[in-house]
């Protein structure tokens, strides 16, 4: 028996250290749906409908699982995006509609990226939106055209962690009631009045831009030339993807959580994440609202360099253009990418609907990227041994299902 012990211990040992080499690709995809659009969503879902839409976070997340596993299989499978599949399997008017929507959808995006570390910016350090945001262009380029790829890895890591952290303090200082709090993370609810943010959730947690970039971002761990070898790195995958998702279930749970208990509680609207930190000094202390910035520039500055890296992915793609930092269409479309922000920024406009506007989009896209990822996961000749079961697919449609109801929805209650 000892000599069995001795023989296996170190068997698991090597497999531990490959799975904590893995890591990373699923974290990248979860700093995205911990970005300011988040943010906004969440805070105005708690502060006016206390726990009740804690479900939609749940079902997101679950959704998002199983939806990014299919993003990293097919990378793993083929070696490519999905965004270069799409190119090369579809027909040039369909790969050119699902370009541009996922194009508007990704500067959507950025445009929430960019105010969140602008409004980091301002509330720790008093910077004009304009100077704020500017930064985090600047540091967000230097992080993708400088930094080799596991370094990045490492910086976004580091990013999430001051999140997390900050979040957890922060639960303690609120002092929320777990017993409502409980049954609202399983049991939905879901009115005329809450779909609105409701569909933001949905659209901030599962963002087709973090599809994409899933897809391309596994292919950094180039370990899988042989089917068996691409089955273990599947393995890997994802573990990767659901450490990473449940920690995001859990920060953004707690952005509601903290949101009802402070705002809900007191009968306060929000309608600025300005407000909601000024809000919070008094109702909860100086720490909570120290921590309330420092959190909200570090998910601005870390998703802002996950997006812009998508969103080039996506551009080049689409385009038929390697995707490589060197060259100069990556490089000035990183730039070319936030000019939607400065220009919000620079007309005033209302910071606080245009993000939770930017994670609405998010969600009516998201059928644009959903339906062409299913198809490619189902063909055999695109997937070969790797293509996805027929469990997997079923959830998958399902899933495609509950979010174009959720949106005919949205769009009935809207008009009607």
């Amino acid at each position: 028996m000892e000599r069995g012990n001795g023989q296996n211990n170190p068997e698991k040992q090597k497999m531990w250290k490959l799975v904590l080499r893995f890591l990373g690709p699923g974290f990248l995809v979860t700093v995205g749906f911990i970005d300011p659009g988040n943010w906004a969503t969440n805070i105005s879902g708690g502060a006016d409908f206390r726990y009740d839409l804690l479900w939609v976070i749940t079902l997101s997340t679950l959704m998002l699982i199983l939806i990014q596993n299919m993003s990293a299989r097919l990378g793993i499978a083929t070696g490519k995006s999905l965004g270069v599949n799409i190119r090369e399997h579809f027909s040039g008017p369909v790969s050119a509609l699902i370009g541009v929507t996922i194009v508007a959808a990704s500067a959507a995006t950025d445009v929430a990226e960019l105010l969140g570390g602008a409004i980091g910016f301002n509330l720790l350090l008093g910077f004009p939106l304009w100077l704020g945001a500017f930064i985090t262009v600047l540091i967000e380029v230097f992080f993708i055209v400088t930094q080799r790829y596991h370094k990045l890895e490492k910086i976004i890591l580091a990013f999430l962690g001051i999140i997390s952290i900050s979040y957890i303090i922060e639960l303690f200082i609120v002092k929320p009631v777990w017993s409502a709090v409980a049954p609202a993370i399983v049991i939905p609810r879901i009115t005329r009045e809450n779909i609105y943010i409701a569909m933001g959730m949905l659209g901030a947690v599962v963002m087709p831009h973090n599809i994409f970039l899933h897809s391309n971002v596994i292919q950094s761990r180039k370990w899988g030339k042989t089917e068996e070898e691409k089955k273990r790195l599947l393995k890997f995958g994802k573990i990767d993807t659901i450490t990473a998702m449940g920690l995001g279930w859990a920060v953004n749970s707690a952005m509601i959580i903290v949101a009802a208990a402070v705002f809900y509680r007191n009968g306060i609207y929000v309608d600025s994440l300005r407000q909601a930190s000024d809000t919070l000094r008094p109702l909860a202390g100086n720490l909570a609202g120290f921590l309330f910035a420092l959190a909200l520039l570090a998910a601005g500055i870390s998703s802002s360099i996950t997006s812009s890296m998508a969103e080039v992915n996506v551009i080049t793609a689409f385009l038929g253009k390697p995707e490589d930092p060197d060259t100069l269409l990556y490089k000035v479309s990183t730039f070319i990418t936030a000019l939607p922000s400065f220009l919000i920024i620079l007309l005033k406009l209302d910071t606080f609907k245009i993000l939770i506007f930017s994670q609405v989009i998010l969600s009516i896209q998201l059928p644009f990227t959903l339906i062409p990822l299913l198809i490619l996961c189902k063909r055999k000749d695109v997937m070969g041994k790797l293509r996805s079961g027929g469990s997997e697919f079923l959830l998958a449609i399902l899933v495609s299902a509950i979010i174009i109801v959720l949106n005919l929805y949205l769009f009935y209650t809207t008009l009607f």
